[in-house]
């Protein structure tokens, strides 16, 4: 049996590897909202899925490891996941809806202001959602590659792939409108 030193000084506790969820909240909203912003194009639902993100974080800080992502990543990852369960419910709602009631007539919303030229909004808006999205990540909140692959779940090579696309459609379309 192994004896204890008693004269030992006691051991220190080593500084927590994470700060409070508070202040990674604070840092993270804006970047959020406005991943989830490009995401949906609907600033209404955005703040929905950006509150529904940071409760969803809240809960699960305890489990967020810091050596695997940083919390940026972390956060938007889990905004893509809340988005992608918004967009599967509504569609499963829609269809539920046209199967009992027909036909139900949509109402035109007005794109939101994303703060770039009309010329742009108008070319962004042409773009698929994933197209918009991998452009918010890489372009918008300026993450790199590996963290940009994270939140999309895909390899690094696939996202850069997606970007490349992403950026090609949208300089072919703000040149057909140059020139139109």
């Amino acid at each position: 049996m192994k004896t204890v030193n008693s004269l030992a000084p006691p051991l220190t506790r080593r500084a927590p590897l994470r700060r409070s969820f508070a202040a990674a909240a604070e840092e993270h909203l804006d970047d959020v909202h406005r991943y989830l912003l490009m995401l949906t194009a609907d600033p209404t639902l955005a703040e929905d899925l950006t509150a529904e993100t940071f409760e969803k974080a809240l809960r699960s800080w305890r489990r967020y490891d810091p050596r695997r992502s940083s919390e940026r990543t972390w956060l938007c990852r889990i905004g893509r996941n809340v988005a992608l369960d918004h967009f599967r419910s509504e569609s499963r709602r829609r269809r539920r809806e046209e199967r009992h009631a027909g036909e139900v007539a949509g109402s035109e919303v007005a794109p939101p202001e994303l703060g770039f030229s009309p010329e742009l909004e108008a070319a962004l808006r042409t773009l698929s959602a994933g197209e918009r999205e991998v452009l918010a990540l890489r372009i918008v909140l300026d993450l790199d590659a590996d963290a940009a692959a994270r939140v999309l779940g895909v390899g690094r090579s696939a996202c850069s792939m997606r970007l490349a696309r992403a950026l090609g459609k949208l300089e072919e379309r703000m040149a057909a409108d140059a020139l139109a």
